[in-house]
């Protein structure tokens, strides 16, 4: 059997798979093979999405990779593109699925609400959420975005975003891309600092969750020395 004829059809078999089972079933190399079939018009994507799992070392690893690392791989931009915005449409169908923006927030599950807003981040990101007085969300999204390392707390525009809501209850969370969800000194300073502009104000910062991988901490949780918890 030649090459050609052994290929034939390949991609219309793939598809049908997933239209009747999703992707249950299908091995890692398979699904990212299949999502390059709609970038890479009439060649065989199975060895290029080997190559791109053998290099990267994981799916998630790929779609993490920076547009220039995978374009320097050998993929065209638009499918580097493609790639990329997987994880921001992950987080973006997480955050409409479950938006309690006409719900009551559930204090003890912060964390877990929050931990959407960093899917596929590879930077530092601020995420603020502002809760009214009945305990409904009425903001949430990022308000910074830092290096790979660090993002400062920017105190001013914390405060312009509660008072523009009309907000009462105030949590901010970021993440650690390249750590553990362990808060360092100046997590600890710049959220006391943020705690007392907010107090001015009649807002109350509850929490202060910092996020790494699929593991998060909680300062109020925790029992930080800090004077607002």
């Amino acid at each position: 059997m030649s090459v050609g004829n052994e290929h034939k059809g390949h991609r219309q078999r793939v598809r049908k798979r997933f239209i009747e089972n999703g992707l249950d079933g299908f091995e890692v190399h398979e699904a990212l093979e299949l999502l390059l079939f709609y970038t890479v018009p009439r060649c065989d994507t199975n060895p290029l999405a080997h190559r791109l799992l053998d290099h990267f070392g994981s799916l998630s690893a790929v779609f993490d990779a920076p547009i220039d690392a995978l374009t320097k791989f050998g993929i065209s931009e638009n499918s580097a593109v493609l790639l990329k915005m997987i994880p921001e449409y992950a987080r973006l169908y997480q955050d409409d699925k479950y938006n309690n923006s006409s719900k009551v927030i559930d204090f003890d599950n912060l964390g877990e609400k929050l931990k959407s807003k960093f899917i596929g981040r590879t930077t530092e990101v601020l995420v603020l959420l502002l809760i009214d007085s009945k305990g409904k969300e009425l903001f949430c999204g990022v308000i910074s975005k830092g290096s790979l390392n660090s993002t400062d707390v920017p105190i001013r525009k914390v405060v312009d975003y509660a008072l523009r809501y009309n907000a009462k209850v105030a949590v901010i969370a970021h993440n650690h891309p390249s750590g553990v969800a362990v808060p360092s000194r100046e997590d600890i300073m710049s959220t006391s600092k943020l705690y007392d502009a907010l107090k001015l104000v009649g807002i109350n910062l509850i929490d202060h969750i910092i996020f790494a991988d699929d593991d998060y901490v909680s300062l109020a949780d925790s029992k930080y020395d800090l004077r607002l918890f």
